[in-house]
This record gives C-alpha cells, structure tokens and sequence, in this order.
C-alpha cells in the first residue's frame, strides 16, 4: 500500500496529548478509528510528527499512514472530516516515498505559545491568561541566548528516553500580537518534551523581574531541571508547524 502524508490541526484542550494512552482519550486513537472506520474496519495505525502533551495544540501537525490508493484525496478528506469531532480537522493529504518518516524527516519545527493579559472568555482555553506586567524587551534578551546548538536538559522532563539533549534552535523570539496579547515563537530543529512549556515559564520570571536575563545562560550551563522555573501551562501551546525536505513527495 502507498504511504501518505496527512495534514491536520487539533485543538488539545481535552485530549490527552497525541499519543495512544491505555485509559485516555488520545488525537491519535480518535484519527486511528475513524480511518479504520473509513476502510470496512480494517486496522489502520498512523505515525505522527511528535507527542504533543495533553492539552497542547497544533495548527499544523503531519502524521504517515499506509492505506489503499486515494482516487479522490478531495472526497477522502470530507468523509474522514465527517467523521472526526469538530476538535481536529483534516487540511490535506498526499502520496510520500516509501523510506519517509513523519517524525524522523522532519528538519525544523516550530512552536508558539500564547499569553493573553486580558481577560478573555474566548481565549481561556488556547492562551494563558497573565495579568502580571511583562518586560517584552527583557524576556527577549534572555530569549536570545536560547539560540545555537545547545544541551537543553535544564528545560526538559526528568528521565525521558532520548538519547541527546542537544537541540539546534534557530529562532526564539516575543511578539506582541494586539495591546495585551503576546507570543513566543521558538524554531528549532528538535525538541525535548516539555521543553517549550519550561522555557515559556522560565522567560516569564524574566519579564516579571524575578530573574536577570543572563540566568539562562546559567540554567543552560547547569543542566539540571530544577535550575529553570515551573512549566507553563499546556493550553497556551501550539505546534505550528512542520518542515520537511522538498523531495518526500512520491
């Protein structure tokens, strides 16, 4: 059967992450049913791009699946949509090579995280809503010294199963969206989990004045989790997109 790409936004908010979980409801296990519904119940399993965590976002997510040759990737796409919640929506698909990987070929990802300093009914459940004042120029000063080939294991979950904590992150910047909403747009070419989260929360104390700008360095050099703040909360997260090499496609 021919491997596909299949592109697709989720809002996370009730989910619990992406990958399959024994007990919880998952993205993956909710689009795994509906394909399989969709092929007279024949088992159909798909590999996603990463493990976004529970309550996390994607704008643009990429998962590879094998299935029976789409004559119509137009009428394909509207039957699953049909199918799936209103909560993850299917955007496009087509055919890739035998050999590529959703996870393994993708070069660069890119995150954004929300914060919102009004209050917002419309936005409590995809930003975080912080009313403290917010230094922008500082957190990005600190935000500057995220970027580089660097050991991150400051801002990542204690005992994952990488093999290597170095990541190459090549953007890492704030940016004000209206009078009292920001974001924080990160680009790297992997990252650790939970590391987004730890370093938004590390950033804020920056712009609340409860650390110097030039502590990241520090936290960086010291390895050790305990050394960068609490995580910020997980709503406020999107996986916005995904890069790939220009010759995936069959």
């Amino acid at each position: 059967m021919p491997k596909y790409f299949i592109e697709l936004s989720y809002d996370g908010l009730n989910y619990h992450g992406w990958q399959r979980q024994p007990k919880e409801i998952s993205i993956q296990e909710v689009i795994e049913e509906c394909l399989t519904k969709l092929h007279s119940n024949k088992k159909i399993e798909v590999v996603g791009c990463g493990r976004t965590d529970s309550g996390v976002h994607a704008n643009h997510f990429i998962l590879h699946t094998y299935i029976p040759e789409v004559k119509n990737t137009s009428e394909f796409i509207f039957k699953l949509n049909c199918m799936l919640p209103d909560t993850i929506a299917i955007s496009n698909m087509y055919p890739v090579k035998d050999e590529v990987h959703a996870r393994f070929n993708a070069t660069y990802r890119t995150y954004r995280y929300f914060i919102n300093q009004q209050k917002d009914p419309f936005k409590r459940g995809n930003s975080w809503y912080l009313q403290n004042k917010l230094d922008i120029d500082k957190m990005n000063h600190a935000a500057k010294l995220l970027i580089g080939e660097q050991d991150f294991t400051s801002f990542s979950k204690i005992n994952t199963d990488v093999k290597t904590n170095i990541c190459k992150v090549k953007t890492a910047k704030w940016n004000q969206l209206e009078n009292h909403s920001f974001y924080f747009e990160i680009i790297a070419n992997r990252f650790l989990r939970n590391m987004v989260r730890a370093i938004v929360g590390t950033l804020v104390e920056v712009g609340i004045n409860k650390k110097n700008p030039e502590e990241v360095k520090n936290i960086l050099n010291a390895k050790d989790r305990k050394y960068a703040s609490a995580s910020a909360p997980a709503k406020g997260l999107f996986l916005w997109k995904i890069e790939y090499p220009e010759d995936i496609k069959v």
